[in-house]
C-alpha cells in the first residue's frame, strides 16, 4: 500500500501540467477582464455623476381675486450617468415652495406633495401642469413678464440658481 501512494502522486504530478492547460485560459481572461474593469470604473466608464442642467422655466401669473396659489416649471436635464431627485427649492420671496406631482388614478388623478421628483441618467424631468411642478403658497403679487429668480436642491448635484418668467395662466412657455 505505502509504494502505490508515491505512484499516485507522482500520477497527479504529472497531470498538472494538463490541468493548467484547461484551466489556464479561463483564469488569465477573468484576471484580464478584472483588471480592464478596474480600469474602466476608476477612469469613469462605469457611471460617473454630472451635475444638472436647467434653462429658464415659467410661473403661472396667479389669477385675480386672491389666488392663493401658484405653480413654477422647469425642465431639469441630467446629462450624466447617475440618476438624481430634485429634493427641494426655494425662491427669492421666501415663503414655502413644495414639490408636486399628479397621481394618475384611471380617467382621473390628484395632485400631492413628493418628498422628491426623478432626474433620469441622459434624461430629463420636465415640468408641466398635468405632471409635475413647484407650488408656491401665497405668492406675492406678480407682473406678466416679470423674471423671478429660484433655488433647485438635489440629492447628488449641487444647488443650481435659475429664473422663470411670470406668464398668464394658457400663455405657458415651453422651458
Amino acid at each position: 500500500m505505502n509504494a502505490s501512494r508515491p505512484g499516485r502522486l507522482a500520477e497527479r504530478l504529472g497531470r498538472a501540467p494538463e490541468r493548467l492547460k484547461v484551466a489556464g485560459p479561463p483564469v488569465a481572461a477573468a484576471a484580464v477582464a478584472l483588471a480592464l474593469l478596474s480600469g474602466w470604473t476608476a477612469v469613469g466608464g462605469a457611471g460617473r455623476p454630472q451635475p444638472v442642467e436647467a434653462g429658464p422655466g415659467w410661473l403661472l401669473l396667479p389669477t385675480a381675486g386672491g389666488a392663493t396659489a401658484t405653480a413654477a416649471f422647469f425642465t431639469v436635464r441630467n446629462p450624466g450617468d447617475i440618476p438624481d431627485q430634485l429634493t427641494g427649492a426655494s425662491w427669492q420671496f421666501g415663503g414655502k415652495v413644495t414639490l408636486k406631482q399628479h397621481r394618475h388614478q384611471g380617467a382621473s388623478g390628484r395632485w400631492e406633495p413628493v418628498a422628491a421628483l426623478p432626474v433620469p441618467e441622459r434624461g430629463e424631468l420636465v415640468m408641466s401642469p398635468e405632471d409635475a411642478d413647484l407650488m408656491i403658497l401665497n405668492p406675492p403679487p406678480l407682473t406678466v413678464g416679470q423674471w423671478v429668480e429660484f433655488t433647485l436642491t438635489f440629492r447628488n448635484s449641487p444647488e443650481l440658481r435659475v429664473k422663470a418668467e411670470v406668464v398668464r395662466p394658457g400663455g405657458r412657455r415651453s422651458s
